[in-house]
């Protein structure tokens, strides 16, 4: 049986509370579970506020597709990288670094435990 979110860009993701790794204050987070799997895969939609937030993706890897806003990524010790609507966004087991979301930012994502 497949899975259908219909309007990823538009769906209720619950409540928003404080983004736990935010460098700004009062910096927000939602997300919705789509979809796991036995096997340490997960999917879903993510959305931030704007702000500042450190990120490290230990044990798993991400893949992500930006449906609206905009951010600079920053990994450590690399160059920064703006996205937006349309891009697509991998961030492999191991990536540390630095989000900084300019416009309230909202991605589907999948992540997939090592």
């Amino acid at each position: 049986m497949a899975i259908v979110l219909h309007r990823a860009d538009q769906a209720e993701l619950g409540v928003f509370a404080p983004k736990p790794t935010s460098t700004t204050q009062g910096q927000q987070e939602a997300a919705l579970t789509v979809w796991t799997a036995p096997e340490g895969v997960e999917a879903g939609i993510w959305e931030a506020t704007p702000g500042r937030f450190t990120a490290t993706r230990e044990g798993y890897h991400e893949i992500c597709q930006i449906l609206s806003g905009r951010a600079t990524i920053t990994p450590d010790g690399g160059a920064p990288v703006e996205i937006g609507p349309g891009d697509t966004l991998v961030t492999p087991a191991g990536w540390t670094g630095a989000w900084e979301v300019h416009e309230t930012l909202r991605k589907t994502y999948i992540t997939i435990d090592l």
